[in-house]
């Protein structure tokens, strides 16, 4: 049982009220997001407000509706109606939104209590969540390493017992590498599948909000409850179908692939835990074939060129005039605009923004973001004749686990290369999700990466939650949490 049902089980026998476990997760937040650093803003006073709500509808012996009364937390960068949401950036430090996003409304409107919004790396830009202007979020298996990014503080909120689930977003990566350095499902969508209205941009062709939970079944329940059209957004399709029904579904009969090229340069203990997964499956009555996808060597430049170049675009609108941050001494306008842009971004995201104006330029358009919109296609030609021969495909997450705080500024690089694994599904709109597998030496969690064809989320899902039931690995324990179930 995942931890959602047993809380709503829990609620509807009536062994806790929804104010008492909404107490406990505020409880756990002041004694350990000060260590965490999970949380940027926390609402408890909106919290308890839907605890409430949610008491009084069980005292009258009304239905709960999918995730009302769960404890819950929210990315930094999606929008909340008068409640700050600043992306974790300078520029954006007492920004508060007029309207909410798609994803919280229809959670908001079914009583979904909402912890707080969490930290994330400054608009999304980033492996380990330390671009972000309050400080990086910790790992709750070793506070001396990272939480992954960008939504870091989302994974460590999950997995230090400061959230039941979260809603993260996934640009190159952002969902399934936190999941994956913190011993989480992470879930990201097929493009469209979810609604982008009210999630602030980073690269809109690739960014893409999804849950990061304990269990598969949990990522399920989520995912129904946030999946579907939306006309407020032009890109909204909607999922294929829900994923609960299908969480028992057998896997006999079905393929997994394991493209080669995935495991080049991954280091040997996380490779390891990946093809003990392989046989798993094997025992579960599916086939594993081995592929080449050699067209992945094209996937992270195509993905850093495009996605900056998008970037680029979409933070012009942060210029000191009509929100955010604005700088104190300037001299006419134009002196106003660059300087509050050179103070109010970090670093990180000027670097981006700089790349994607250079690759958008007139002397490189042709030769850098025209070359890369053409691989673009040939990577998803690329993975259409893979799942001709295999249901999905098993990967790692990332070629390494969590790694140590501060290693970002010694090894920016490097630092790029932890995306090489995800970013092709971003490249083409395909669901994928992180789940774990193991550990390494140290006892870090290592994430394995299960990426599936378009709308097959059902699927993905079921194979995590059929691994989980195999192994016992939905019971990960984590240092001053009880054993999630």
């Amino acid at each position: 049982m995942g931890k959602i049902a047993e809380l709503r089980e829990q609620l509807l026998k009536k062994e806790r009220s929804c104010t008492e476990i909404t107490e406990e997760y505020l409880r756990a937040m002041e004694s350990a997001n000060p260590a965490l650093n999970a949380y940027v803003k926390t609402t408890p006073e909106e919290a308890l407000a839907a605890a409430g709500r949610v008491d009084q509808k069980l005292s009258a012996g009304e239905p709960l509706a999918p995730l009302e009364g769960i404890p819950m937390a929210l990315k930094d960068n999606i929008s909340t109606k008068g409640l700050e949401t600043t992306c974790c950036s300078k520029i954006l430090k007492g920004y508060t939104p007029i309207y909410d996003a798609t994803v919280w409304a229809g959670l908001k409107a079914r009583n979904a209590v909402l912890l707080g919004k969490v930290n994330m790396d400054e608009f999304a830009m980033g492996s380990s969540s330390e671009t972000s202007c309050f400080g990086p979020p910790k790992n709750p298996f070793d506070t001396g390493h990272v939480a992954g990014g960008s939504s870091g503080g989302a994974a460590s909120a999950v997995a230090g017992g400061l959230a039941v689930y979260a809603l993260g977003s996934d640009t190159g990566g952002s969902i399934r590498q936190p999941a994956s350095f913190c011993g989480l499902t992470g879930l990201k969508p097929t493009y469209g599948a979810v609604s982008r209205y009210g999630l602030i941009a980073y690269a809109s062709s690739f960014d893409q909000i999804g849950p990061l939970a304990l269990c598969a079944q949990d990522a399920a329940e989520v995912f129904d409850a946030i999946s579907g059209k939306d006309p407020m957004d032009s890109t909204s399709t909607g999922a294929a179908a829900a994923a609960l029904p299908q969480l028992e579904q057998p896997l006999a009969g079905k393929t997994v692939g394991l493209a080669r090229e995935y495991f080049d340069g991954v280091r040997e203990e996380v490779k390891s835990a990946v093809l003990a997964a392989a046989e798993v499956y094997r025992s579960l009555g599916a086939e594993v074939v081995e592929l080449s996808l050699p067209e992945l060597k094209f996937a992270l430049p195509v993905y850093y060129i495009l996605a900056c170049a998008e970037a680029s675009s979409n933070l012009a609108r942060y210029d000191g005039i009509r929100y955010g941050y604005r700088t104190e001494h300037y001299n006419g306008v134009n002196d106003m605009i660059a300087r509050t842009r050179s103070e109010g971004f970090g670093p990180e995201v000027q670097r981006r923004i700089l790349l994607g104006n250079y690759v958008l330029s007139s002397g490189y358009y042709d030769a850098y973001y025209k070359k890369a919109q053409n691989l673009r296609g040939t990577i998803v030609r690329a993975f259409d004749g893979a799942f001709a021969r295999c249901d999905f495909l098993l990967t790692p997450t990332v070629p390494m686990t969590a790694f140590p705080l501060g290693f970002t500024a010694q090894s920016q690089v490097e630092t790029y290369l932890t995306d090489i694994c995800t970013v092709p599904v971003n490249i083409c709109g395909l669901p994928a999700l992180s789940e774990p597998c193991g550990f390494d030496r140290k006892g870090l969690p290592i994430g394995m990466q299960l990426i599936g064809s378009r709308g097959s989320e059902g699927l993905l899902l079921a194979a995590a939650h059929q691994y989980e039931k195999e192994t016992g690995f939905a019971m990960l324990k984590t240092p001053g949490t009880e054993v999630r179930k």
